[in-house]
């Protein structure tokens, strides 16, 4: 008997030991690392989409901008131990080009995601392809409302502030300020430029009719947009909202200035680099005009002690020196840059497009400090919009000088 018991307990043991052995593997299995296409344990491939050449080759620079931010990454050890493989190409702004780098990037060059490529009508031509091959299209470099859309297109997110918010907070200023005011529009006859006259047109509500005396649009194959300006001011317009991209801002304002036209003058944020657009216009002639920010202003001396603008100064110096610090769309590229990498940090070791997603729609009060105080960026499964503040600004001397609180406009997709 005392024999049967001993052979007994051994067997107890050892199915005890099988069973921990079991679990533990099971565990293990758990705890092993994940990947889709484009992710490895030494790699991790972003795909990104941008004009360096064509009528909006000045955000070109936004690019350059997350090339060298990734290398200083990768310089560092990369992202939990893996190096970016970053891959951009140019579409010179023409959608039937950017569908074709979209394919390239995700059928040949396999890579986990599209990252922040430029522009409405661009990302527009890619957005249901990117859906139906479950390839992230993430923090696309436009303001348009409708990438706000997780129910529709769970793929594709937007990061900065979306275009109706602004336009919607120029109109409430207005309403208050000047409340009888004659409006005239300038926008880019596509999906951005009348995403933002709608925008301006809800906040205005039932004054829009009264108010708006010209919508005046324009063709990025136009060289100049100088006849359109000349034609506004005939018009007798006494606030001017310019709905344009650099080059066609900074010849806006040029030729305003030219004729002697001087309305109460607002400048999308997407066209408000001081580099880019308001030098290259004259600063004597972008005296007044009236922008929105959400990120912070290399030329405005408040930030001289900022730690978050001494890094970003620190980044320029030794990653990028060759570019420009007064051009905003430098920050913009530096800021999104950031926001990637904390997503794929807490993305962990797994790599897939679902979690890259999930990661991305739970980002909760981050900030990226080239932001504006106050701003944070908050996304929920519901909510693919990671910014929707924003602070009014003047354009004063050589610089922008912000004014008023930060203002919220949410807008849904």
């Amino acid at each position: 008997m005392p024999a049967m018991h001993l052979r007994l307990a051994a067997f107890s043991a050892a199915y005890l030991a099988g069973l921990a052995l079991l679990a533990a593997s099971a565990t293990g299995a758990l705890a092993q690392k994940k990947y889709d296409t484009g992710a490895s344990d030494t790699e991790i491939k972003i795909g990104n989409i941008m004009p360096y050449s064509g009528p909006a080759s000045a955000y070109g620079v936004i690019g350059k901008t997350e090339e060298a931010y990734f290398k200083k990454i990768n310089a560092a050890g990369g992202i939990n131990g893996r190096k970016i493989n970053f891959i951009s190409y140019d579409d010179a702004y023409s959608p039937p080009k950017t569908v074709e780098q979209a394919r390239k990037l995700v059928e040949s060059d396999e890579v986990l995601l599209v990252f922040n490529s430029l522009g409405t009508p661009p990302n527009s031509a890619i957005q249901k392809y990117m859906n139906s091959k479950k390839v992230p299209q993430l923090f696309v470099a436009t303001g348009a409302t409708k990438w706000n859309d997780p129910k529709d297109f769970p793929w594709t997110m937007g990061w900065q502030p979306n275009y109706q918010s602004e336009t919607q907070i120029y109109a409430k200023y207005l309403l208050k300020e000047k409340p009888g005011a004659k409006i005239a529009v300038l926008y880019q006859n596509d999906d951005y430029g009348k995403d933002y006259l709608k925008g301006l047109k809800d906040g205005l509500g039932a004054k829009a009719a009264s108010m708006i005396v010209v919508e005046e649009s324009y063709e990025t194959s136009e060289p100049t947009i100088d006849n359109h300006i000349v034609k506004l001011k005939s018009l007798n317009a006494d606030v001017f909202v310019n709905i344009t991209t650099p080059k066609f801002a900074a010849q806006a304002i040029k030729k305003a200035a030219e004729i002697g036209w001087k309305p109460m003058h607002f400048l999308n944020n997407v066209s408000n680099s001081i580099g880019s657009v308001m030098k290259p216009a004259g600063f004597e002639n972008s005296q007044d005009i009236i922008s929105a920010a959400y990120l912070k202003d290399v030329a405005d001396t408040q930030w001289s002690n900022d730690p978050g603008m001494k890094e970003f100064l620190a980044f320029l110096d030794k990653d990028f020196p060759e570019g420009n610090k007064l051009d905003g769309l430098i920050v913009t590229g530096y800021g999104v840059a950031q926001t990637l990498v904390e997503v794929l940090k807490k993305c962990g070791d797994n790599l897939t497009r679902e979690n890259v997603m999930k990661q991305a729609a739970s980002l909760k009060d981050f900030r990226t400090e080239v932001l504006l105080p106050g701003i944070k960026i908050n996304t929920s499964s519901t909510d693919f919009a990671p910014i929707s503040q924003l602070q009014l600004m003047r354009f004063k001397g050589d610089k922008w000088e912000l004014f008023g609180e930060v203002i919220s406009a949410d807008v849904g997709g």
